[in-house]
């Protein structure tokens, strides 16, 4: 089984900031590939569906953590428990601030690079999870990172980068199953290239 927890914070008045961009990709992941509907579970959202890969479909768990973001691990580490994946098989797909807007990186374990959501996830599953980095930009000035990162994209933004790269995230999602974070990423930054 695969678990893919994309962070962000509950709620309506949220849903558009950059700090949701996980909850927006595992979102379109579940509309991608026909997942089934989400329900309350692990203090969170959840929904079970499908990845189609060469050697079959790869069961998978979406999971969008309701504790807010600072503490995205007591969600993520109940499900993981619960399922009994191993770091190996979870995925959380999160907000970067320090790569440009539109850019994509994977990696395993490393440090949370001042995300107390990362940090969070780490505390309760240890470091050595997948990490999807979706690149929001730096506003360039650090007093100014908390309300960059809770302000919604613009509309001049979503039109320009933020939905190609949520719909080739959503695209490329078998890829995380196979493992293949390399060809994730590369077909990703495909996908999501200005027509």
């Amino acid at each position: 089984m695969l678990l893919i927890a994309g962070l962000g914070n509950p709620g309506g008045s949220y849903a558009g900031h950059r700090h949701n961009i996980g909850f927006m990709c595992v979102d379109a992941i579940a509309s991608a590939h026909n997942f089934g509907p989400w329900r309350n579970r692990f203090q969170g959202e959840v929904c079970e569906g499908a990845l189609p890969t060469a050697a079959g479909s790869v069961k998978t768990l979406l999971l969008k953590p309701m504790t807010f973001m600072n503490d995205s691990g007591r969600s993520v580490g109940q499900a993981a428990l619960f399922y009994k994946v191993t770091l190996r098989q979870t995925v959380v797909i999160y907000d970067e601030l320090d790569l440009e807007p539109g850019k994509v990186r994977v990696k395993t374990g490393g440090g949370a690079a001042g995300h107390n959501g990362i940090k969070s996830v780490a505390a309760h599953v240890g470091i050595e999870f997948r990490r999807v980095r979706l690149g929001i930009g730096h506003p360039g000035d650090k007093a100014l990172v908390q309300a960059h990162v809770l302000s919604n994209f613009s509309k001049a933004e979503r039109t320009a980068w933020v939905d190609r790269l949520i719909d080739a995230v959503a695209q490329a999602a078998p890829l995380l199953a196979v493992p293949d974070d390399v060809g994730f990423m590369n077909k990703v930054a495909l996908l999501a290239q200005a027509p």
